[in-house]
């Protein structure tokens, strides 16, 4: 059985790269890869800001090295995978977790927000996949898990840039399994729900707010980052290899209420 799982979920040997590592979703996340056993890159839109997350993994015995990548400019992410090729030299996983929220009533949304909100989160996803998707199909084999959200869905209240970029990042992930998947390359997605993070923070702080979304989650709670480990390693290993465009929801049951 043991021997199952660790050809089935195991990730020995892999190199991931996870955007947005510092804190939250992105750390979890990182943590979750690296305990599978595989090398992790944990990226930040600075280096100082994952040195925390990679002091961490390396206590625990795990292999994690930063990097730093603003993926709103895209000589960043430029420079980010050329690093990779000539220090590491392969990748197999990316999780692209990295974006940004902003948030004001539609009528009131500035165009400095709404493009800030566009570069990070659907223009730094699509070029961190395209250079992810350069050195994969050269490998013949690949993993590319983007962060979509219960807003790829519905439309949100006061956040229109981000309901837009997390639909348009679901699009780009069948749009990109479509033309890969005959690559031996797997692009799905994980729609997180309501999550305990930063981005969250005023909602939760929110009493009315709070209240009406935690009444609608069958779960009965709001979702810790932890809650996607599972889903990381899944679509990161081999147990998922016949999924391609698929958008994954971890949301305590929201969608099927």
């Amino acid at each position: 059985m043991q021997d199952y799982l660790a050809r089935q979920f195991g990730l020995a040997n892999k190199v991931a790269l996870v955007t947005g590592a510092s804190r939250g979703l992105g750390q979890a996340m990182a943590f979750a890869l690296g305990r599978a056993g595989a090398q992790v890159i944990a990226v930040g839109s600075s280096i100082q800001s994952v040195e925390n997350t990679v002091s961490q993994m390396n206590a625990e015995g795990l292999s994690a090295l930063g990097m730093g990548c603003d993926q709103s400019k895209p000589q960043e992410i430029v420079a980010l995978f050329d690093r990779l090729r000539k220090e590491i030299g392969r990748l197999d996983i990316l999780v692209n977790n990295a974006g940004t929220i902003r948030r004001a009533p539609a009528a009131e949304f500035s165009d400095e927000d709404w493009q800030a909100v566009m570069e990070t989160n659907i223009n730094g996803v699509f070029r961190m996949c395209r250079a992810a998707g350069q050195m994969m199909l050269t490998q013949g084999q690949g993993k590319i898990i983007n962060i979509a959200s219960l807003l790829s869905f519905s439309g949100g209240i006061t956040v229109p840039a981000y309901a837009a970029s997390k639909g348009a990042v679901a699009q780009l992930t069948k749009a990109l399994a479509n033309e890969w998947a005959h690559n031996n390359l797997q692009v799905n997605a994980i729609a997180p729900g309501y999550f305990a993070t930063d981005n969250t923070e005023n909602l939760r702080k929110d009493p009315e707010r709070n209240a009406s979304i935690s009444a609608r989650i069958p779960a009965g709670r709001w979702g810790e980052p932890e809650d996607l480990a599972g889903a990381a390693v899944f679509l990161a290993s081999r147990a998922s290899d016949y999924m391609n465009g698929h958008i994954m929801l971890v949301d305590g049951g929201w969608m099927a209420r």
